[in-house]
């Protein structure tokens, strides 16, 4: 009898260990790649080289972009910028994400906006290059452009 409980108390831990590790474990990303950096011109914020990096969960999408190039000209509170970001396609109409989403920022902190939430369509193809940024802090509108396509390429979406 007590070999019978040892057996079943393994299996059900082998069971609970089973659950937990696919609970955890890393999903596909959606989205190749899921990192590109770009040169932004950001007006009044500077401009140089900026990482954005791209998530998928479906048909949603988010964007966020980080660059220690383009820095706060003032303080600015969390969640205070009003950022749109549209994001060229080369299969159709160009993806806008939008959002309010930041994190606190002293001057000179390195800008840091999103995630942005968007919807994509399955073999959209997106690129910085040809879109824009737009934040509007303090009532003040700052228009981000970039040069050239992004490195190592346009966001693909499943």
């Amino acid at each position: 009898m007590r070999g019978k409980r040892i057996g079943t108390g393994a299996a059900l831990l082998a069971g609970a260990l089973a659950a937990t590790g696919l609970a955890f474990a890393p999903s596909a990303a959606a989205v190749a790649p899921t990192t590109a950096t770009v040169t932004a011109n950001c007006g009044l914020f500077g401009g140089g080289a900026a990482t954005l990096t791209a998530t998928q969960n479906g048909t949603s999408a988010t964007l966020t972009l980080k660059s220690t190039a383009i820095t706060a000209p003032i303080p600015i509170s969390a969640n205070s910028i009003n950022s749109t970001l549209t994001m060229a396609n080369s299969t159709g109409a160009a993806r806008v994400f939008t959002g309010t989403v930041n994190p606190a920022m002293a001057t000179g902190a390195p800008i840091v906006v999103g995630p942005l939430s968007g919807t994509v369509a399955s073999g959209d193809s997106l690129d910085f290059y040809q879109g824009s940024l737009k934040m509007v802090v303090f009532g003040i509108t700052v228009t981000c452009t970039a040069a050239a396509p992004q490195s190592p390429g346009p966001f693909v979406f499943d």
